[in-house]
This record gives C-alpha cells, sequence and structure tokens, in this order.
C-alpha cells in the first residue's frame, strides 16, 4: 500500500497531508526518511490492519489502523473541535481512548450540532475535499428579522473580503432564523454571509451532513452509526462523486 494512503487510513491526517509530511521530511520508515513513492506491507488481523515496517510522524511512532468506526456526535456551544490536550474545552477529553476518533472537518467554537467522527481517512478525505460538494444542512438564528430579499441573496452567494461564496439552498424557518443547505466549507462561511448582508448570527446548529441527520440526539452525547446509515452516507457520497466528475 502507498505510504500516504496507509497514514491517511491511521486516522494520523488526510491523504494530501500525509503527502506534504513525507515532502517535507517528516516522515520516516524504519531509521531513513520516506519518499513520496514509498510503499508499507500491511497485514490484515480481526481488529484492524498492521503496518510491517515502523512509521514515525515527526517522530511519533504510528499506531496500527483500528478496525473503522463511525460515530455521531452532537456538540455543544463551547466545546471546541480542535483535538488538542491543553484546551479544557477541547472535544478530545470527551472522545473514548478506543477506537480513536477524529472529527470530520470541525464546527466552531461557537455553533453546535452535528460532528461525524471516525478512524476512517478515505470517508474523511471525501467528505473534506472540495472537489466532492457534499451538502451540509444548518439551522440559523440572527439578531433580527430578515425580509425575502435576505434569503434571494444569501441563495445567490455573497461576496466578503475576496470571496463570492457558491449558490446555496435557503428557506425560512421563522422572523429571524432560516435553514441553509452548503456544499462549500470555508471558515465561518455561514457568519460570515449574514455579517456582509447586515445580521449577526446568534445560534447556528449543524443538523444534517449529505444523509446523516442529528435528529434527536441528546447534545453532549455520541453514538455509533447503523449499517443503514453508514451504507445510505457511502451511497450519498458516490452519487455526489459521479455527479460532480
Amino acid at each position: 500500500m502507498r505510504l500516504a494512503k496507509y497514514l491517511s487510513l491511521t486516522g494520523c491526517c488526510s491523504r494530501r497531508a500525509a503527502t506534504r509530511l513525507i515532502r517535507d521530511g517528516q516522515v520516516m520508515i524504519e531509521a531513513r526518511l520516506a519518499n513520496h513513492i514509498d510503499t508499507v506491507t500491511i497485514i490484515d488481523t480481526p481488529n484492524g490492519m498492521h503496518c510491517q515496517e515502523q512509521i514515525f510522524v515527526n517522530g511519533r511512532l504510528i499506531a496500527a489502523v483500528e478496525a473503522k468506526a463511525y460515530w455521531l456526535f452532537n456538540k455543544a456551544v463551547g466545546t471546541d473541535s480542535r483535538l488538542l490536550a491543553h484546551l479544557p474545552n477541547s472535544l478530545l477529553h470527551l472522545l473514548p481512548e478506543s477506537p480513536r476518533l477524529y472529527p470530520v472537518g470541525r464546527l466552531d467554537k461557537d455553533s453546535r450540532g452535528l460532528l461525524i467522527l471516525t478512524n476512517d481517512g478515505e470517508l474523511t478525505h471525501q467528505l473534506m475535499h472540495p472537489d466532492y460538494g457534499h451538502s451540509k444542512t444548518y439551522q440559523v438564528r440572527v439578531d433580527r428579522m430578515f425580509n425575502d430579499d435576505f434569503l434571494l441573496q444569501m441563495a445567490a452567494g455573497v461576496s466578503y473580503k475576496d470571496i463570492t461564496t457558491l449558490p446555496c439552498k435557503m428557506s425560512r424557518l421563522a422572523d429571524d432564523s432560516y435553514q441553509i443547505i452548503l456544499t462549500q466549507g470555508l471558515n465561518r462561511q455561514i457568519r460570515r454571509m449574514s455579517q456582509a448582508l447586515g445580521y449577526k448570527v446568534i445560534d447556528l446548529k449543524r443538523v444534517s451532513i449529505q444523509s446523516l441527520q442529528l435528529g434527536d440526539l441528546a447534545e453532549g452525547s455520541m453514538r455509533l452509526l447503523s449499517a443503514a446509515e453508514l451504507t445510505n452516507l457511502q451511497s450519498s457520497l458516490q452519487a455526489t462523486t459521479l455527479a460532480n466528475s
């Protein structure tokens, strides 16, 4: 197996990030620097995949690939999605020691709702890469009432700084609330779109990613994806990939 692919499967990083780490001389196989054409020998076991060679990233030994795990998490406002041990409010402190789970993307500390947690690097790559254009649905409340022109402007795409966002789907939930479906994942995108049109977001909740729904999962709780949910997610990703190819 190609080294970059193996690193992504361990959950260490995405495949693209692994390629950069190898290029920058931060990956070693045994006692030598790795290069981008290196392969590793994989041994399949009931508990996951093991690499016959020892792989180090920035001096840290990379553990074996655990069996794939897929969870949903309902993040509360104030929880930091970054897995940083020194942050008392880090998501890291809420995750089990095993299996090692990583969030697919982030939700701002001030936002709440659905996060996917997994150790499947390939699935993470598909969900994170902008070329795949997967959909995410949010319910948003702003600081005052808005008219239908606001919905139309948001749906058409909003310019701020040197960015113009892609068209998206908008619908009204209340006088001061809307639902938005994005296929982009720009940093603080919804907040900046709203602000560019004169509104401040005061509550932002992600309720779905592709076919996955937050449903009635309690805030701060996590659960395993069902087999049907995982199958539907993989099918929806494959359909989106084909549609965008």
